[in-house]
C-alpha cells in the first residue's frame, strides 16, 4: 500500500563511518539503496554511523546514542533502468532541519 502524500515517514539508515564522513563533509550527496521500505520523495533518511562491523559509534563522551545526520529525500531514480539493478533506488540527500 502507498502511503500518503502528506505522510512523511523516517528511514533510519545504517552507514559506514567512511561513507557518512563523506556525507557529512557534503563529498556525497546521494544514497544508494535496495528499495525494501518503499523511499519516497519528501521522506527523511536519518543516516546513523557504524563502524565496518556495523556496530553503532556513539557520541564522544557518551556511553550511549548514535551519531546521525538528517536528510530529506529529493529526486528519486528507481532500479531497473540506467544501469541500476531492479529493486535498488538512487535519491537525492537535500538538507532538512534536525529532527529529534
Amino acid at each position: 500500500m502507498r502511503p500518503s502524500e502528506a505522510e512523511v515517514r523516517v528511514h533510519t539508515l545504517k552507514t559506514i563511518d567512511t561513507v557518512w564522513d563523506a556525507v557529512e563533509r557534503g563529498e556525497k550527496r546521494f544514497e544508494v539503496r535496495k528499495n525494501d521500505r518503499f523511499f519516497q520523495r519528501g521522506d527523511i533518511v536519518r543516516l546513523s554511523k557504524v563502524d565496518r562491523d556495523g556496530y553503532y559509534i556513539t557520541p564522544p563522551g557518551k556511553m550511549f546514542g548514535t551519531i546521525d545526520l538528517d536528510f530529506k529525500i529529493g529526486w528519486t531514480l528507481q532500479g531497473g533502468q540506467f544501469g541500476i539493478e531492479p529493486g535498488y533506488i538512487v535519491f537525492q540527500l537535500e538538507p532538512c532541519e534536525a529532527m529529534s
